[in-house]
């Protein structure tokens, strides 16, 4: 085990440094190409077809020749059906939203929603998947804001959660018609957290002065490098406190049935429970419920992709092969620990 751990680390001296390396070089070379910003474009799949497929291969591989023809036969006119039908029959447009701690991803969600109300197709409903722990307050809120225009303009909108929506998640996904959530997925946490260091004693003890100078008393309450004052922390933590009223405010103007004096103290829900408290309305996972739509409704999956220039392409895969060698690293040193 001493082994593994050594060679882990060793492994990740060995990645940094050579990122380290490239990915300066990568940059400039990417920017010394690219004079203007990166373009994105709209990539829009059936998914009512992909399912429909998927059932029949299924059903395909259990007939024999003659049942299989004949099975092919009904497919084609159920097509020839479908051809004629009206083009702009109700539809289901499907998002997907993985959160990080910067709400990196609401660029492309306002991308996605202006593609939907600017479109002339009826919309029936929209259904987005969610995925995130939250993060800057500021980056969920406009992401909230993002997904309010829809329900602005008259449109069903239905979160689905599969593994977790807290924090920042679930101030989003609070603006939705419907809440879905898997037994296991996590919601709420509706509280707001701040953590900084602070190296004031260390660079006093190096003989290293440091200078901070602001016009306004609160300009800066807490600070990294300087000297914090108790005026300074009793300032920060009423801030907090204003941010967190503004979060129970929000969630109880969009779900009135939430008692935010039980469900706004920083605590997860799951399954059942959760529904106790009104933060979700079902359990389910979103294949339930999209499969089920497609047997009534068209669905179609939207996804605004952003052109990357080399250099981003190259930064994005270094940061998944970090991410990939930590969690394989982390995996083979407590493997052991669930081995019964």
């Amino acid at each position: 085990m001493e082994f593994l751990t050594d060679y882990g680390v060793f492994l990740l001296k060995v990645i940094t440094i050579a990122l380290a390396i490239t990915i300066p070089l990568l940059v400039i070379i990417g920017s010394s190409k690219s004079k203007t910003p990166s373009k994105g474009s709209l990539v829009v799949k059936n998914l009512s077809k992909k399912y429909e497929d998927m059932g029949t291969a299924i059903r395909s591989s259990q007939l024999n020749s003659k049942e299989l023809k004949k099975y092919n036969k009904e497919i084609q006119k159920k097509k020839k059906a479908d051809d004629k039908k009206p083009s702009k029959e109700d539809s289901v447009y499907v998002l997907n939203f993985n959160g990080d701690i910067q709400a990196t991803e609401v660029t492309k969600l306002k991308h996605e929603i202006n593609a939907i109300l600017l479109s002339d197709t009826k919309c029936k409903e929209v259904v987005i998947k969610v995925e995130s722990g939250g993060g800057s307050a500021y980056a969920y809120g406009l992401c909230a804001a993002e997904l309010k225009r829809l329900v602005d303009n008259k449109i069903k909108l239905t979160v689905c959660i599969d593994k977790v929506a807290a924090s920042g998640g679930y101030l989003m996904s609070c603006v939705a018609s419907k809440i879905i959530a898997a037994p296991w997925a996590i919601v709420g946490s509706i509280g707001v957290i701040a953590q900084l260091p602070n190296f004031h004693r260390l660079l006093k003890k190096s003989s290293i002065d440091f200078e901070m100078h602001t016009a306004g008393e609160f300009k800066r309450t807490l600070t990294t490098l300087g000297e914090n004052t108790e005026e300074g922390r009793k300032k920060f933590k009423s801030e907090l406190e204003d941010l967190h009223l503004i979060f129970k405010d929000f969630v109880k103007e969009q779900r009135p049935q939430v008692d935010t004096k039980i469900v706004a103290t920083g605590e997860v829900w799951q399954g059942e429970k959760a529904i106790e408290v009104g933060l979700i309305d079902a359990l389910g996972t979103s294949d339930d419920y999209l499969v089920e739509l497609s047997k009534k409704l068209k669905l179609f999956e939207i996804d605004y992709v952003e052109k990357k220039n080399l250099a981003e392409r190259f930064a994005f895969s270094a940061q998944l092969l970090i991410e990939k060698s930590i969690f394989k690293f982390y995996d083979i040193v407590n493997r052991d620990r669930f081995i019964s």
